[in-house]
């Protein structure tokens, strides 16, 4: 794959159509990595049955449709760490504009569900208002921070890793480790000042959630344009892409068309496993149940005794809709780079972008459990449902991803260059 980006922990690809300048012609596809392909399709396939066998039709359904955002993820390179960075640096919007489409769509489809209270596999859609106050406020910024410093977000940690790029599993460690950090030291931050969260349909009804939630992105991507036009940002590269049918599985595929699947594919979650789409609690699980395989005891903790939790702790983490959707991703997005040519190792990278990868995995673990969730869980699904908490978080992030450019020349790591990330 063309070497485009200026994060050594990725693989350097760009989004096609990120600004109002013409991008550069794509370059064919390379052939397809059979081996990885091969492995991948056996792990998915085979993980689909098991799951499905020991646990039900539900477990493996999540599964599949997390092999769906992985898939999607990759061919359409959607990214949320690059798209804050472009506008703020550069003032490329479309990547924000993309995500306006990406929630506009998921709003429909996640509203329309939850209004019917209708699910698959015997589940009730539960939507939920979330608090807002100092937790929320400093873990939005403290997760941009480190999306900044580590290279990439939750998803995009995810797919990035199955896709190949092997380095970007420091980032993932760091992820796993900031995500426990929280939850061992929960005591002192779980009594931070705030209010009950708002939800929208609680006050307008459903219809005049969605009504008010698709203006207010509107809005946005109106302004965004203009802010994009008084830039003038340069044009960006281009992946390397299939022709024709054969671009649905081989290529990458236009922003705004990823935009829309992701969007549909995360009202899919909900219905399968009645709430919404999240990523990072699945970290704090894994972290947990390592700390438990090497004999020391984090079910004592007061975080894992809370119910919920407790019982998640104590069940079988492939009946976590978390940890099977984000392991669909990895194994999506293997697939899709595997088709696409694109799936390599790369494992070579300077010692302070480590560091850098590490400290940003770190402060995303911890801040996304601050906040009660990521780019996906608080940003995406929350907006989505019409949760203000949403909002909220867009606003902190948009902060703390200021912050992140400012930190960034420390590490040793470029600010755009208006090509820049996968996520």
């Amino acid at each position: 794959m063309t070497s485009l980006l200026d994060h050594p922990l990725i693989s350097r690809v760009t989004t096609p159509g990120l600004t109002s300048q013409a991008p550069p012609r794509p370059a064919a596809a390379g052939p397809v990595k059979r081996v990885p392909l091969i492995i991948a399709a056996i792990l998915g396939i085979g993980l689909i049955i098991w799951v499905g066998t020991q646990h039900g039709a539900k477990y493996a359904a999540l599964l599949s449709v997390g092999l769906l955002l992985g898939f999607a993820l990759f061919h359409s390179r959607f990214g949320f760490t690059s798209a804050w960075r472009q506008l703020l640096a550069v003032g490329n919007s479309a990547g924000l504009r993309a995500h306006t489409l990406l929630i506009g769509t998921a709003a429909s489809v996640v509203m329309l569900i939850a209004a019917s209270g209708i699910g698959l596999f015997g589940s009730t859609p539960v939507v939920k208002a979330t608090p807002i106050g100092l937790p929320l406020f400093v873990g939005a910024a403290l997760f941009a921070i480190g999306m900044q410093l580590g290279g990439a977000c939750a998803s995009g940690t995810l797919f990035a890793v199955g896709s190949g790029q092997s380095a970007i599993l420091i980032t993932l460690f760091g992820f796993i480790v900031g995500s426990v950090i929280y939850t061992a030291v929960y005591p002192a931050v779980q009594n931070w000042p705030e209010i009950p969260g708002v939800l929208l349909s609680d006050h307008v009804t459903w219809f005049g959630s969605w009504a008010i939630t698709i203006a207010a992105l509107i809005a946005i991507a109106v302004i965004a344009r203009r802010v994009q036009n008084r830039r003038t940002p340069p044009p960006t590269g281009a992946a390397p892409s299939a022709t024709g049918a054969a671009r649905i599985i081989r290529g990458s595929w236009p922003l705004l068309v990823g935009a829309v699947v992701l969007g549909l594919l995360a009202g899919a979650v909900l219905l399968v496993s009645g709430s919404t789409w999240g990523v990072t609690f699945a970290f704090a699980l894994w972290g947990a149940k390592f700390l438990q395989l090497i004999g020391l005891h984090p079910e004592t903790w007061a975080f894992w005794q809370e119910a919920k939790n407790a019982q998640a702790l104590s069940a079988s983490a492939w009946t976590d809709k978390t940890t099977l959707t984000d392991v669909g991703i990895m194994i999506g997005a293997a697939l899709a780079s595997a088709l696409a040519g694109a799936w390599t190792l790369r494992a070579s990278i300077p010692w302070r972008t480590v560091v850098a990868a590490i400290l940003g995995g770190i402060c995303m673990g911890f801040g996304a459990r601050l906040a009660g969730g990521c780019n996906i869980g608080a940003y995406l699904s929350g907006i989505s449902v019409g949760n203000l908490s949403g909002w909220i978080w867009a606003v902190f992030a948009l902060g703390g991803t200021w912050v992140g450019l400012k930190l960034r020349p420390l590490f040793g790591l470029g600010n755009p260059a208006p090509t820049d990330s996968i996520c």
